[in-house]
């Protein structure tokens, strides 16, 4: 078969649907109104860390004069205007959006008000906030047109005011929106009416305060942001350590070159003419007009008013049966295997396991891989305890985790000066395994026991984020993840592995495989399938690879939840595949790969993604489940995941993320997959 562009959906525009399916969620009148402001904040989020990287690097490409059709599948400068226009529109139906759930907020007596809209016996609070918490904090920023100007934080929002002096002149000044200071700020209630306040209106509530030096007829202010690019740059100076490098460059992310600019779509011509001289915007930059708000992120933060009617349940997280933290995790591992599901089951079993080898004196050493920690991290402190208690604690720390870089450069030097040994990864290459090995000694040899993850070990993302992690004492897949231990100490030497399937050298071959048994098979007339659930699939050799499996007669089914440049339903190339996303209460994280092997199903877990990042410039490792108990879980739980028709969006060549909808009875898999697990404590 000839492939042509049709054959694959564009990285960045695949993302960008996937940011739709978040706005989705954001206008769905069935979600929580609370939940529905917090959604809008995940999607602004995104968006900020899209342009930042993605959008910097398609930039970075049509600079250089590369063109980037070879890799794009376009022109740069094409896709740049694509997304810009993309972008706008969605920007346009997230106004629409926040203006909804405004309105629906008044109807439950809960009343966001503006400088022009405060109630007379709010005013003396006000004040009072802002002399008392607001104006200390305050950065502000008078323009002149003979200096320049001072180099604007990467995705901080500023106040633009221009005042219209009695002198007849214009003064320009730049006020910044404290980051360290709530965005949103609850006044006092009034009977049954609670009112919240934007930090942004308290300002222009507050610009006499403020200007109060100044002569002036008028006053505007109209919010503005601006995106750099995201990308480090190291340099070569070969007398600086890694961390002071890579030090370097996060701080020096916040001078990027601008790859957006948002402004306030009611700011006056001649103000944003003056700001976008001023600040060097060029063409080639994205220039978005928005709404009055920037920064929404903040609004995963909206407060909760105690109105837990406006709030998803909370689920108790569940016990894994058979695991027990009030017993020892080694006794029962030593038995058997088991599976915990985060966030349906507790992450404390992890904490509970790293606490019970800190104090244990059987414990020899503790290595484990860290990608991002969570702010206060407990697995941080457990791998110290057990430095400090004499064990050999081995730490290999990403310390390229995007975004993420600084807070991992603290923890790193943190335990370095508690005795912990610290590897900071392989040349060339991310670590993005999540895998941890502790060496035992029982009657008089060495017991490995460990875990193996599909996410990170981190106690504030393992409430949000569903993942795998699977606790064992199978010494044979411990040998091989001991063996991945050896490649960061050695890694000039290619190990062989046995069980697991590891990138960066052996992903691609071994996945090959397996899927060319599935061809075997078919065309033997024996049963055959794939089931996949993934976060990102982007890698072309790995589509192609399904595009032929499923050109054989092999069934694929596919749970992709963010990008998927894979064109599934297609006749003569993908029609035996069928593709969903699921965008829910939680943000699907778990990755898995089946395999039918002729009904005699191989089964993984795994960090990685099908992404060229994650088979080529990675260190991933994928675990097969052996037992028998834990197949059958994982199986029921892609089945379960499979059959949601309530939150699942269909995956096709439009993306139109339509959403999957049948006759049958109601399933939203995250509900029901809680429900399962309560099942399963009391069979």
């Amino acid at each position: 078969m000839t492939k042509d562009k049709n054959s694959y959906i564009n990285r960045e525009l695949s993302w960008l649907q996937f940011n739709d399916r978040v706005l989705q969620e954001a206008a769905d009148e069935s979600v929580p109104l609370i939940e529905r402001f917090r959604f809008l904040g995940i999607f602004s989020n995104n968006l900020d860390e899209f342009f930042k990287v993605r959008y910097a690097t398609v930039k970075r490409i049509d600079e250089a004069g590369k063109g980037g059709k070879s890799e794009l599948g376009m022109k740069a400068s094409e896709l740049l205007e694509i997304i810009t226009q993309v972008v706008i529109k969605q920007q346009s139906t997230s106004l629409d959006i926040l203006a909804n759930i405004g309105e629906k907020l008044e109807k439950e007596r809960i009343f966001i008000v503006d400088e022009k809209t405060i109630k007379k016996h709010h005013h003396d609070f006000i004040k009072d906030y802002f002399i008392q918490q607001v104006s200390p904090a305050l950065v502000t920023i008078i323009l002149n047109d003979l200096l320049e100007l001072p180099v604007l934080k990467d995705i901080s929002a500023y106040l633009a005011v221009k005042m219209e002096l009695t002198s007849g002149k214009k003064q320009y000044a730049l006020i910044e929106i404290p980051k360290s200071m709530d965005r949103f700020i609850v006044l006092p209630s009034a009977g049954d009416n609670s009112y919240i306040m934007v930090l942004d209106d308290l300002l222009r509530y507050c610009m006499d305060d403020i200007f109060n030096i100044f002569n002036y007829n008028s006053i505007t202010a109209n919010m503005i942001k601006i995106t750099r690019d995201g990308e480090l740059d190291f340099d070569s100076d070969l007398s600086k350590s890694f961390i002071e490098k890579l030090s370097d460059s996060v701080k020096d992310r916040q001078i990027g070159d601008p790859v957006r600019f948002v402004y306030d779509k009611t700011i006056d011509e001649e103000t944003l003419v003056y700001l976008m001289s001023k600040m060097g915007i060029e063409s080639k930059d994205s220039v978005i007009p928005g709404g009055r708000y920037h920064n929404r992120r903040d609004y995963m933060g909206f407060p909760s008013l105690g109105r837990t009617d406006l709030l998803y349940d909370k689920i108790m997280p569940l016990p894994v049966k058979g695991l027990s933290i009030q017993n020892s995790i080694f006794s029962s591992i030593a038995k058997k295997d088991y599976l915990l599901h985060t966030p349906y089951q507790t992450f404390s079993y992890v904490v509970k396991f790293l606490r019970e080898a800190a104090l244990d004196p059987q414990v020899k050493s503790i290595k484990i891989t860290i990608y991002r920690l969570a702010q206060i991290s407990h697995i941080a402190s457990s791998l110290i305890n057990a430095a400090k208690n004499g064990k050999k604690v081995t730490v290999v720390i990403e310390l390229r985790a995007r975004f993420d870089e600084q807070a991992n450069i603290d923890y790193a030097e943190q335990m370095q000066d508690e005795g912990v040994n610290l590897l900071f990864g392989v040349p060339g290459l991310k670590v993005h395994s999540k895998i941890c090995v502790i060496e035992r000694e029982e009657e008089n040899s060495i017991k490995r026991y460990g875990f193996i993850s599909t996410g990170n070990f981190n106690e504030s993302t393992s409430k949000i984020y569903t993942d795998f992690t699977l606790f064992t004492a199978n010494q044979k897949i411990l040998k091989d993840i001991s063996m991945v231990f050896n490649f960061f100490d050695t890694n000039y030497r290619i190990y062989r592995y046995k069980h697991i399937i590891t990138s960066p050298h052996y992903t691609k071959s071994k996945l090959f495989t397996l899927i060319d048994t599935e061809i075997d098979n078919v065309k033997d007339g024996k049963p055959a399938f794939i089931k996949l659930k993934l976060n990102s699939i982007s890698s072309y050799k790995m589509i192609d690879k399904l595009y032929e499996a499923s050109r054989a007669g092999v069934k694929i089914q596919m749970i992709v939840r963010g990008i998927c440049c894979l064109v599934p339903g297609v006749t003569g190339m993908s029609e035996n595949i069928e593709v969903i996303s699921i965008i829910d209460k939680f943000l699907e994280h778990t990755r898995m790969y089946v395999f039918c092997n002729n009904n005699d199903n191989k089964v993984y877990i795994s960090s990685a993604d099908w992404m060229t990042r994650n088979i080529e410039n990675r260190v991933e490792v994928s675990c097969p489940i052996y037992q028998d108990d834990i197949k059958k879980e994982l199986l029921d739980v892609f089945d379960i995941c499979w059959s949601d028709n309530v939150k699942a969006r269909v995956i096709e060549s439009s993306q139109s993320n339509e959403y999957r909808k049948d006759s049958k009875v109601k399933v939203r898999a995250q509900f029901a997959l809680y429900d399962y697990f309560k099942e399963k404590l009391n069979s």
